[in-house]
C-alpha cells in the first residue's frame, strides 16, 4: 500500500474533515495547505495525483497520536527523516498508539473484515524488528485493519450490502 492509499483510508475510517486534517499535521509540526491535502487524498489516475512521501504519512500519525492521547510533557517527538520510509509495522504500532487499542481490539477488528489473525501473530508484528520472531506486515494485513477499523468507528455506513444468492432469496427478473 502507498502512503496515498493509507492516508485517504485512515481519513475515512476516522471521518476526518479538511480543517481536523490540517490541524492533525500542524500538531506534528508539518504545515499542509488544504489544496495540498487535496492532491495527497486523489486517487493515482486524477488530475493532481500528489504522492504522498512516508515522512509526510509519518507526520500525520505522529500528530494523530498526539491529538488523540496529548503531547507528552518533557518529551521531544523523533519525526522521520524526509526520504526515510515507514514500515507497515510502524504504520500499525503509531495507530495502536493513537486509537489506545488492546490485542483484542484490533483482532475483534480483523474479524470484522473477514480476516483471522491470532494473538501470537498479532505479537509477532509488533516486536522489534531483529527479534527473532518479529514478522513483517504485509499490505493484506494493513488493508484488513484500516477496513475493520473502519466498519468499527464508521457505524453511519450502510451495511454491505450481500448478493441476492447469499441472502438466500431468489432474483425475480422483470417481465418484458
Amino acid at each position: 500500500m502507498i502512503a496515498n492509499d493509507v492516508l485517504r483510508r485512515l481519513r475515512f475510517a476516522l471521518n476526518l474533515s479538511d480543517k481536523e486534517m490540517v490541524a492533525i499535521f500542524k500538531l506534528a509540526d508539518h504545515d499542509i495547505p488544504v489544496y495540498h491535502l487535496y492532491n495527497l487524498m486523489r486517487k493515482e489516475d486524477e488530475k493532481g495525483y500528489v504522492l504522498c512521501h512516508d515522512d509526510v504519512l509519518a507526520r500525520f500519525l505522529d500528530g494523530l497520536i498526539i491529538h488523540r492521547r496529548g503531547k507528552q510533557e518533557g518529551r521531544e517527538t523523533d519525526y522521520l527523516p524526509k526520504g526515510q520510509q515507514i514500515s507497515k509495522n510502524e504504520i500499525l504500532r503509531k495507530l495502536r498508539i493513537a486509537l489506545e487499542l488492546k490485542d483484542s481490539d484490533i483482532i475483534d477488528m480483523m474479524k470484522l473484515a473477514d480476516f483471522r489473525v491470532t494473538k501470537a501473530e498479532l505479537s509477532a508484528i509488533f516486536r522489534r524488528k531483529g527479534h527473532r520472531n518479529y514478522k513483517e506486515c504485509g499490505n493484506q494485513f494493513l488493508r484488513n485493519f484500516i477496513s475493520g477499523l473502519t466498519l468499527k468507528l464508521r457505524k453511519d455506513l450502510p451495511p454491505k450490502k450481500l448478493s441476492a444468492e447469499k441472502e438466500g432469496r431468489k432474483t425475480v427478473t422483470p417481465k418484458g
